[in-house]
């Protein structure tokens, strides 16, 4: 499979993810807890490009790989910590939201609000939509995994 597109992004739109990504890293969250959201998001979304890239990132801030090989079956294992779970269930129901699927419940997001502050939670939040912003993009336009960002 090639990519349908070579050129590099728009400027302007490199500045406004530039600046959604420093509110993002400005949250709270710890980096490797926004490397975990971003890898199960792409992963529950098939995006080669950004699994491989999350993997990448969740790697350069610590991340073993006995737990990134368990991130898409988080809830069988004992790697994760109750926070991080709790981050790895929003960033599931956030993700799937297709066909009916029942999103973010209640349930989902007050065992959230239970582990992370409003400004931690909306860092988190932001960092799923922007995986799924990413992960529209490259299945849209083919992007292949293995380049560094």
């Amino acid at each position: 499979m090639e990519a349908r597109m070579t050129q590099a992004a728009n400027p302007d739109v490199m500045t406004a993810i530039g600046h959604l990504q420093k509110a993002i890293a400005a949250g709270g969250v710890d980096e490797r807890l926004l490397a975990l959201v971003h890898l199960r998001a792409s992963q529950i979304n098939g995006c080669s490009p950004c699994v491989y890239s999350g993997v990448r990132s969740a790697k350069r801030a610590g991340e073993t790989d006995e737990r990134l090989h368990s991130v898409a079956a988080w809830r069988e294992t004992p790697f994760f910590t109750d926070e991080e779970r709790a981050a790895l269930a929003l960033t599931e129901a956030a993700t799937r939201i297709q066909d009916g699927a029942p999103g973010v419940t209640d349930a989902i997001w007050d065992d959230a609000a239970d582990h992370f502050t409003e400004e931690q939670l909306s860092a988190i939040t932001l960092e799923i939509a922007m995986t799924n912003f990413f992960n529209r993009i490259n299945h849209t336009i083919r992007e292949q995994a293995g380049k560094a960002w």
